[in-house]
């Protein structure tokens, strides 16, 4: 873990070598007067603006910097606006959706180290376990790429798919890996949640940040990722000719002790939990 010390150092020296970025009033980034970085960030709202929140109310002064937080309720738009210059970083994703995301729309995205992990997790408002979900069952997820195969991944976990390989998607799967013959609903991750309400769908495979926007937790989950080896922890990325130096601070204050007990004390039932954990 990174000390905050060696932060506020970095931060000192980035500020007497380079001159300070802001932000215009159109939203990209651009230089200001001064020895503060003003650094825009893209972030869902729960928990990641939170989190950057306490950094900018905690730490981020001492370290030289401003935080200027962007929410966003999709997972589209925050690469967008990266890559069009209107903010200077966004905290939203893991790095096998990054990935997806670089390789299908050509982003020219760079990235820093795991900050929390967020739990994959499978809710019913008709079965109280995985185990009683019946044959031919409506199961409602994702149709992003990468939470799509993380979430066959967690229902196979629980014995309702099996033999589920690497970039599997509910297109792929074989009466072998499907036994159960169960229906797939494919949408966009912020409306699954609304679909638990839905008497056609038995189980919905739901992002952590829309479990906690929707006032749920993974205690109410009829199976819930496991986190240890887990390879969807969350990061900071900016573009690769990004020239605030304000980003470098940021993404070292994210990883500091002190955001670290935020997590921890703020969610303690480990519906978010700091660090790459796997």
């Amino acid at each position: 873990m990174r000390k905050l010390s060696h932060v506020i150092a970095a931060s000192l020296a980035a500020t007497l070598a380079l001159s300070s970025c802001g932000s215009d009033p159109d939203g990209g980034a651009t230089p200001v007067e001064g020895d503060t970085s003003t650094v825009v960030v893209g972030a869902s709202p729960v928990p990641h603006a939170k989190i950057l929140e306490f950094v900018q109310s905690e730490l981020a002064a001492d370290a030289g910097i401003e935080i200027e937080i962007r929410e966003f309720d999709d997972y589209v738009l925050p690469n967008e606006a990266l890559a069009a210059g209107d903010i200077d970083a966004n905290y939203f994703q893991h790095l096998p959706y990054l990935e997806n995301q670089m390789e299908e729309k050509g982003f020219e995205f760079e990235h820093g180290d795991g900050i929390h992990i967020e739990p994959f997790a499978l809710f019913s408002d008709k079965h109280d376990d995985a185990s009683a979900v019946p044959d031919g069952a409506v199961v409602a997820l994702t149709n992003d790429p990468s939470n799509q195969y993380r979430g066959l991944k967690l229902m196979e976990s629980v014995g309702l798919l099996s033999g589920i390989e690497e970039g599997a998607s509910v297109l792929t799967l074989t009466d072998e890996q499907n036994p159960k013959g169960l229906q797939f609903e494919e949408n966009q991750p912020e409306v699954i949640v609304q679909q638990l309400e839905d008497p056609q769908v038995d189980v919905a495979l739901i992002n952590g940040n829309f479990i906690l926007t929707a006032g749920l937790s993974t205690d109410e989950a009829i199976a819930v990722e496991a986190v240890e080896g887990n390879p969807y922890a969350n990061i900071l990325v900016w573009r690769a000719d990004n020239e605030n130096p304000g980003v470098e601070t940021l993404e070292e204050l994210l990883h500091s002790d002190e955001v670290a007990d935020f997590i921890s004390t703020e969610w303690p039932s480990g519906d978010v939990l700091p660090g790459a954990v796997g």
